[in-house]
């Protein structure tokens, strides 16, 4: 998603990461099996970054998925409208009412501080979190775990959406899903990748990453569609 976007130089990207390195588990294809598999038609975001790939029919595979993984690391952060907070972590939402909307209310940026002091909130002295406000967020968290799902899990308890939590494991279904419900959950927030799960209840994916990349693309593009509606509310 912050790929597609800093093409777009008048949009100014801020990616908070809760870990030190990025890209959660695509730094593996799958416990330790190294390989990357993607499926089509996800494979022409290789060809974009020209990293090359298996052709083995419908679906490619790329030889480590650190090489796909490192190397949109290096063309996002590249970028001059790019700019990447991590070991930072989301701690909650800023929310703002919004006449505009039929919900009244929109999400408008994060709460977010240091990983390890969200993490020891019980064990540790009073760490005041930052603030970063915008115009339109992706969550794209991964589904649940210690910090997974944090997106629509806060959306939850806020009662803006409903959790049907993730199904079991059917591949085929999953990728399809993930594509399909990448939607802006509510006003200011757009839900992507295996989160999207979380919510709709779809099916678990496994390791396999072409739907991941595709509903990121969705994702921005949802942001774009977003943030110039906003620009002829205000003019």
């Amino acid at each position: 998603a912050a790929y597609e976007l800093s093409k777009h130089p008048e949009v100014q990207v801020t990616l908070i990461e809760q870990n030190v390195a990025p890209g959660g588990g695509a730094w593996l294809g799958g416990q330790l099996f190294s390989a990357m598999c993607i499926r089509k038609p996800a494979h022409t975001f290789l060809d974009e970054l020209d990293i090359p790939y298996d052709d083995e029919g419908s679906f490619v595979v790329v030889k480590h998925a650190a090489l796909v993984t490192s190397t949109l690391l290096a063309k996002v952060l590249a970028a001059p409208n790019v700019k990447l907070f991590n070991a930072t972590a989301v701690e909650d939402l800023i929310i703002k009412s919004d006449d505009s909307v039929p919900e009244g209310s929109r999400v408008a940026g994060a709460v977010t501080n240091w990983t390890l002091v969200a993490l020891n909130h019980s064990t540790q002295s009073c760490m005041d979190p930052n603030v970063i406000e915008s115009k339109v967020m992706i969550s794209s968290t991964g589904h649940d775990g210690p910090m997974g799902a944090s997106g629509v899990k806060r959306l939850a308890r806020l009662g803006m959406v409903d959790i049907k939590g993730m199904g079991a494991l059917n591949m085929n279904e999953a990728e399809g899903a993930i594509v399909q419900n990448t939607k802006m959950v509510y006003p200011g927030i757009i839900m992507a990748g295996m989160e999207v799960s979380e919510w709709t209840g779809s099916s678990r994916m496994g390791p396999t990453f072409g739907a991941m990349f595709v509903s990121g693309f969705a994702a921005a593009h949802l942001a774009l569609n977003d943030l110039e509606k906003q620009k002829h509310c205000t003019t």
